[in-house]
């Protein structure tokens, strides 16, 4: 059986989203066109942002029904990474706390799309 590697993010406008996706994750898309860019990240993901005006079979859904998320070492990297996304103006949708898994805080993409920040202290 293979297994996911690849998470697509359907999105208003790619450029404008990859740009985001650039200083959010501090690599250059390995390619970028007008309706659709791909990052590869070094733990091997591949993250695509496509066009929602262009996908096939049409989306039903926009940004905000899933996450992307993003294992920290320990609770102060939740704060320092906290901290540096607000500076750069995500919008956060829940402040730092303290859930049943760790310590988590969550932000959004300009496309509503959510990213969750976690310690794991499981």
């Amino acid at each position: 059986m293979t297994h996911p590697d690849f998470t697509i993010l359907y999105v208003d406008n790619p450029p404008a989203s990859s740009s985001f996706y650039k200083g959010l994750l501090g690599v250059e898309p390995v390619e970028a066109s007008p309706t659709f860019s791909l990052f590869i990240l070094n733990n091997g993901m591949k993250l695509g942002l496509w066009s929602r005006h262009a996908v096939e079979p049409k989306a039903a859904a926009a940004g905000g029904g899933g996450e992307l998320a993003f294992r920290v070492a320990n609770d102060a990297d939740v704060a320092e990474t906290h901290a540096a996304w607000k500076a750069k103006g995500l919008a956060i949708l829940q402040e730092p706390t303290v859930m049943e898994f760790g310590r988590t805080f969550t932000a959004a993409d300009p496309d509503g799309h959510r990213l969750r920040v976690y310690a794991f202290s499981g």
